[in-house]
């Protein structure tokens, strides 16, 4: 014990202990540091997704699915709409939201090509619910044939 004791106490009178357990201790904060940021901002980066649809006129012949995704200035609603008609019939998507200071916004996409889907997107900004609703018409208005509103997102599920 008196040996231990020896070779501790020159070490105590020269302060070096103080140095190497404040040496050790400030070790671990800056790894810890740089886990936490790489965790902040691995969660920052990392967009939400919501599936939704697919959502079909009265007669089947158009119909759209899509994502909602999360994004630095809100939420954009995005999807693809099929037309399956005949010649002079095309297919329409209303996306209705919510936003959060408690006005409704609507916004219309139509497809007329009868073979390819046509990609619709639409920032939404902060909103607390959106509604999608596929009709037929014709290439300039929509006359009828529309599917019921589906809830497409929902704040809080």
């Amino acid at each position: 014990m008196r040996s231990a004791a020896r070779l501790l106490l020159p070490l105590a009178a020269t302060g070096l202990s103080a140095a190497l357990s404040v040496g050790l201790a400030a070790a671990p904060a800056p790894a810890a540091t740089a886990a936490t940021s790489a965790t902040a901002a691995s969660t920052v980066s990392a967009a939400e997704t919501w599936k939704w649809g697919p959502t079909a006129s009265s007669d089947y012949k158009g119909w759209a699915s899509g994502t909602v995704r999360s994004t630095s200035s809100g939420l954009r609603v995005a999807g693809d709409l099929y037309d399956a008609g005949g010649a002079k019939t095309c297919s329409w998507v209303t996306i209705k939201w919510l936003t959060d200071h408690g006005r409704y916004r609507t916004a219309t996409f139509r497809n007329c090509s009868q073979s390819t889907p046509r990609a619709f997107r639409v920032n939404t900004g902060y909103m607390l619910l959106a509604k999608a609703r596929v009709c037929r018409g014709t290439a300039t208005r929509v006359t009828g044939r529309c599917s019921r509103w589906e809830r497409v997102w929902t704040q809080g599920g």
